[in-house]
């Protein structure tokens, strides 16, 4: 993936058929990588700094049907981890199947979130033991951070699964 021309849909980062996955400021993102050489995937790398760039351009570009979906809902998450200095990998994924791989050696690693991102649909990979279920996401409700709070910003500040 080209970070210079990233992909969008109605103005917004789209990576369709890529899982974005969210990993706390201290990770070792070349052991991760390393950990996911084996499923001979694409991987793109973006520091906090960097997705904080790519964010506000979004933001500024963001069509009218950027709203419908849930992509505003989660520029505006992503927004609260980059603030805190998560870094990201964007992983290209072929099939459900190599998701689900990527995704397990991601929260293995210590990843917050795994958004994959499908046509149509944009499916949270990654459930930690003490969120409560997902509930209903609409533009007006925003994206369910999946906290008790409801807040995408408490991700930053809880324990996280022994990492």
């Amino acid at each position: 993936m080209d970070k210079q021309h990233p992909p969008l849909s109605y103005g917004v980062f789209k990576p369709i058929g890529h899982i974005v996955i969210s990993f706390p400021p201290d990770t070792d993102l070349d052991r991760v990588e390393q950990a996911l050489a084996p499923l001979g995937v694409e991987i793109t790398r973006y520091s906090a700094a960097e997705m904080w760039r790519q964010i506000e351009d979004d933001m500024e570009r963001a069509g009218a049907l950027a709203s419908i979906g849930q992509e505003m809902n989660l520029i505006k998450a992503h927004r609260e981890l980059a603030k805190a200095g998560y870094v990201w990998l964007v992983v290209k994924a072929d099939d459900d199947d190599q998701a689900q791989a990527i995704a397990g050696i991601a929260k293995a690693a210590g990843a917050e979130r795994a958004q994959h991102y499908g046509r149509f649909i944009i499916e949270e990979l990654i459930h930690h033991g003490d969120e409560p279920t997902q509930m209903p996401e609409s533009p007006q409700h925003d994206l369910d951070a999946e906290t008790p709070s409801g807040q995408e910003s408490e991700r930053t500040q809880r324990p996280r699964d022994g990492h």
